[in-house]
């Protein structure tokens, strides 16, 4: 894999067939996270739903499936050709999917009684953290409930050059409060198909991995809703 921070990353490359990966990027297990699913079951998002950063459209398309209409939105032209093609497949309508920056996101105001952010945190650059707060903060109706699933510190070692930018429970109520009033962050595992890391071949993660052999890396799960009072 050609090496690249995180801040610079070619995501298109990453979803592409012969491109980063062989096969389907680690992170994209063929089903929304365990957490997200559980949270789908128990009837946690309300139509309309936006699906922030949807990658392969796992998420969406569970969404869609459990009755919900759902919008992602994705950076990758590739990735959302896919998630475009198993929406079809499965004759999931009420999801749909646009490609475009989440950081700049317009032209949905006020639309989105439920966000739901299922690993972007972590992959966007620190410093555009805030413009895309803002973006989710604009499109997200009032009383809003958002989902935040995100790599908790030290899910990745430090010796890596390349690297998702974890937080601590801190940092991401820091970050989240300003726009949203934050009601928990509890400890979350995110699964990945991960066997060895880039550049570290010979480095045994600590962390277990399910019945399927996914690897369970430390995260959080933020819930937040949407106050009249947060910056716009």
């Amino acid at each position: 894999m050609e090496c690249m921070t995180i801040d610079s990353m070619d995501w298109d490359g990453a979803y592409r067939d012969g491109g980063f990966f062989d096969g389907p990027p680690p992170w994209n297990i063929g089903e929304p996270q365990p957490v997200i699913a559980d949270l789908i079951r128990s009837g946690a998002f309300a139509s309309d739903v936006l699906d922030a950063g949807c990658g392969h459209g796992e998420v969406s398309l569970a969404l869609a499936a459990a009755g919900r209409t759902v919008l992602g939105v994705e950076l990758s032209e590739t990735a959302v050709a896919w998630a475009r093609r198993s929406a079809a497949q499965r004759g999931l309508s009420r999801a749909t999917f646009e490609q475009g920056d989440i950081t700049a996101f317009s032209g949905h105001d006020g639309r989105f009684s439920s966000v739901v952010d299922c690993t972007l945190f972590h992959a966007l650059p620190v410093d555009k953290r805030e413009a895309y707060l803002r973006s989710v903060h604009r499109a997200a109706a009032a009383g809003a409930d958002y989902y935040i699933l995100v790599f908790a510190k030290g899910a990745y070692p430090a010796e890596m050059e390349s690297k998702p930018n974890e937080v601590d429970a801190y940092e991401l109520h820091a970050a989240v409060g300003r726009y949203f009033d934050v009601d928990f962050i509890r400890p979350a595992p995110i699964l990945a198909t991960v066997e060895a890391l880039p550049g570290l071949p010979d480095l045994v993660l600590p962390f277990e991995r399910d019945e399927l052999g996914r690897l369970q890396f430390p995260g959080y799960l933020l819930r937040a809703r949407k106050s009249e009072s947060g910056i716009a």
